[in-house]
């Protein structure tokens, strides 16, 4: 039987990460769960640990570089990695393992159709303009999440310690030497972060971070307006 190693890069997800892991207690294989924190100031890593989850400490907060520390601690070749706010489908589990036994399945790297957990009409326009971006423009983003193997993982160069798009930067050198591809299952990520801001607002400073990170500005300036 194939296992799994899944990831979360944690920063204060205590009052969301345990519906996650409850989510990843249905895959019937051997299963590692790494969570692997930034510094949380709340329960995150209790929570995790009573999960069952093993849980890493980054020397540094951001994503890249807890993801970099996560893949050197991973025990299976097919690695799953998720937000801490995502929720996954019933159905998760069948669909990974049918995607692992798949013909040329560990030469490509495979997502999830996005879902956000609001019921407004301008995030289903968002979820359609996410899905044509990720099978169309070959770029899914780390909310979607991403199942690629370990030889494709280290084929494209692994996880960059980037404190913002480290999702962006890996997919960009796997489609250098192979492709993306759908789960054909959904995932839920939390719809907080359009709850102080606009969809079109929020779109809007996601496009213009993907445009001034690809020429090249300073990580840090891109940080700060993404948390402002």
């Amino acid at each position: 039987m194939a296992g799994l190693t899944v990831l979360i890069p944690t920063l204060n997800e205590a009052s969301r990460l345990s519906l996650l892991l409850a989510d990843l207690a249905q895959w019937p294989q051997a299963l590692q769960v790494l969570v692997v924190d930034g510094g949380s100031a709340d329960a995150t890593c209790t929570a995790a640990a009573l999960a069952g989850a093993s849980v890493l400490i980054s020397p540094e907060r951001g994503r890249g570089q807890q993801l970099v520390q996560g893949m050197a601690h991973a025990r299976y070749d097919w690695r799953l990695v998720l937000h801490a706010d995502s929720r996954l489908h019933h159905h998760w589990a069948d669909s990974v393992m049918a995607v692992q036994i798949r013909d040329g399945s560990a030469e490509r790297g495979w997502y999830f159709d996005l879902r956000i957990d609001a019921e407004r009409p301008m995030l289903r326009l968002l979820e359609a303009s996410v899905a044509l971006r990720s099978s169309l423009g070959q770029r899914p983003y780390g909310d979607q999440g991403l199942l690629i193997h370990r030889n494709l993982a280290e084929a494209a160069g692994g996880y960059n310690p980037l404190p913002l798009m480290e999702d962006l930067d890996l997919v960009q050198r796997i489609t250098e030497i192979g492709r993306m591809q759908r789960i054909g299952c959904t995932i839920t990520t939390s719809a907080r972060r359009w709850h102080t801001r606009s969809v079109l607002h929020q779109a809007r400073l996601n496009a213009q971070l993907r445009r001034d990170w690809a020429r090249g500005e300073a990580l840090d300036l891109l940080v700060k307006r993404y948390d402002s």
